[in-house]
């Protein structure tokens, strides 16, 4: 107390400040007793934010408490290189150290959102303009204020969990230094027990009690990095191939013409819905009794399966693979198409100068030059529907109401001719809180109809509250999607309708159980059996609903069968 008084400018060190401080201390034992706790205490903390840091799974199905009780390399390692440290540099090199240990658990926390939603990890060269697209869906279902919340959080764990590494890896390096013979034989204890765990086989919780997550984690990442760079050459070789480039318009969908085609894309509805136990007998009921409904009305149907690119989000990564016929699993490769003269499906029918190309997307809020790209002549966003109702969590606009109005500028018009139209229908998208319901048609008006339904509806909190909660909601709003096409085709379809409607990815882990499949339903109806003649030899099932063992094509082969089926017929 002597020496802090002196500098404080306490004379002799007998100020009231000094005395003050000292009576707070308590004796010189009770003050050994408080700074060996402390320092106890605080190397405690450093092993334990340093091993939560390193045996964090980055897969959150795995993030159980049995993930953490494991003994990692990593750990192991990082103290025999503190060890060997030279003194000047044991402190710059354990800051770096721990920086880089933060960084790591970066990239798990973003793996755990990635797995989450699109059931796969974070791609470091590929996956950084999707973090944009999660602040787009934050501000569109959580307002700007929950955007910047989001935003502002992420950005304090970026610092935070690097910055807290680092000073744990700091402090573990002085205490192992400042006791280091009893340090260098806790480390030799822990690298002989790793390696006989390793010997033994031993687990735990599935899991090898012997860990090296980070290290297999840095291996896989530094494989994908290669292959991702190389991605880039091999889409532009994949794409330089072209079978309908050269194609003369005359010769494209002469099976087609005179007739109205629409390619809608369900949200969502990917093979789960269809096959779950849990959701199978509503959704087979649906399909069942449309089918019926459709068959009474003069229509029939074949349906198979289709292998999407993506799992529970990136629709428009889907969207342009089916259009494309190439294979877009990611950003870069969208880029790279959307920039090219690639002859789509939509555009073909655009070439051939006999239909009116229309896109109805109610997602898209904001300037969408692709749409060009795609061939369409016209393009009704969120903005220009005509609709006056609520949102009902990311879907802002009603399905039934997004056809209903496709009907009245476009479908229903008088003295038109062949139409063709994408339309993408939201109801069925992620988080399904709140669900619309089906209502009268003539009763639509501007959407105002909807406001009751949405007051009615679940929060995304009710929703979210368990997973079962997900998995009810979710196939409700998929019976509601198909209830809206289908009450669509049956009021307003007729001789000349072609409908081709698809799932665009199956939905998020929570719905699926972790399933790895990623294969949607695909349909094509018609009243006209010329059409349907024409897909004879595709294997499809008759009806909405496909067999479990009916093909399934990758989503980019579909776009070169249909333009060959419906090409001109060679005997």
């Amino acid at each position: 107390m002597r020496s802090f008084a002196a500098r404080a400018g306490l004379p002799g060190g007998r100020g009231r400040i000094a005395r003050g401080l000292a009576a707070l201390a308590g004796p010189p034992g009770r003050r050994a007793r408080i700074a060996r706790g402390v320092a106890v205490g605080s190397a405690g903390l450093a092993v334990a934010v340093l091993l939560a840091a390193l045996l964090l799974p980055n897969q959150p199905d795995r993030l159980t408490p049995a993930a953490f009780e494991h003994l990692p390399a990593e750990g192991i390692l990082l103290a025999a290189v503190l060890l060997v440290l030279p003194p000047r540099a044991r402190r710059a090199g354990a800051a770096a150290l721990g920086v880089l240990v933060g960084l790591v658990t970066l990239l798990k926390c973003l793996d755990i959102g990635f797995y989450s939603v699109l059931y796969r990890p974070f791609d470091l060269v590929l996956d950084w303009g999707l973090l944009g697209n999660a602040a787009d869906y934050l501000r569109e279902t959580s307002g700007r204020t929950g955007e910047l919340v989001a935003i502002a959080g992420v950005l304090l764990l970026a610092v935070a969990v690097p910055v807290l590494t680092a000073g744990a890896t700091v402090r573990l390096g002085t205490v192992l230094a400042r006791h280091r013979a009893r340090s260098v034989r806790v480390v030799l204890v822990l690298g002989t027990a790793w390696i006989t765990c390793v010997v033994l086989g031993l687990q735990r919780g599935g899991a090898p009690v012997a860990s090296t997550l980070d290290a297999d984690l840095l291996g896989d990442r530094a494989k994908q990095v290669r292959v991702s760079f190389a991605d880039a050459r091999l889409f532009r070789r994949q794409a330089a191939h072209d079978a309908f480039a050269h194609t003369p318009p005359d010769q494209l969908l002469t099976g087609l013409r005179g007739k109205d085609v629409l390619f809608t894309f369900v949200e969502s509805y990917g093979r789960s819905a269809i096959e779950d136990p849990a959701m199978a007998p509503r959704i087979g009921a649906v399909l069942k009794d449309s089918g019926e409904a459709l068959a009474a009305a003069g229509f029939r149907a074949r349906s198979g399966w289709l292998r999407s690119p993506v799992t529970g989000g990136g629709s428009w990564l889907a969207h342009s693979t089916f259009l494309s016929g190439l294979w877009i699993s990611n950003q870069q490769r969208f880029r790279s198409l959307t920039s090219s003269d690639r002859t789509t499906l939509t555009g073909a029918f655009r070439r051939t100068g006999a239909w009116r190309t229309v896109g109805v997307v109610p997602g898209v809020l904001v300037a969408w030059p692709e749409g060009r790209f795609f061939g369409l002549d016209h393009l009704y966003d969120g903005h220009h529907l005509d609709y006056r109702g609520p949102d009902f969590g990311w879907s802002q606009v009603p399905d039934q109401f997004t056809l209903q109005t496709f009907q009245r500028r476009e479908f229903g018009m008088r003295g038109r001719g062949p139409l063709m139209a994408e339309i993408i229908l939201t109801s069925s998208h992620y988080p399904w809180a709140p669900v619309p319901r089906m209502v009268d048609w003539a009763k639509l008006g501007d959407g105002s109809v909807f406001q009751e339904i949405r007051r009615e509806g679940k929060s995304q909190e009710e929703v979210w509250s368990n997973p079962e909660s997900v998995r009810t909601e979710y196939r409700t709003s998929i019976e509601y999607s198909l209830n809206s096409l289908v009450g669509f085709l049956r009021r307003y379809g007729n001789d000349n309708t072609v409908l081709v409607f698809l799932g665009d990815h199956q939905p998020v882990p929570t719905v699926t159980g972790n399933s790895p499949r990623k294969d949607v339903p695909v349909t094509v109806v018609a009243r006209d059996p010329k059409v349907l003649d024409r897909i004879s030899g595709w294997g499809w099932t008759e009806g909405l609903k496909p067999a479990a063992n009916a093909p399934i094509w990758p989503m980019d082969g579909f776009r070169d069968r249909f333009l060959k089926a419906f090409g001109p017929q060679r005997g």
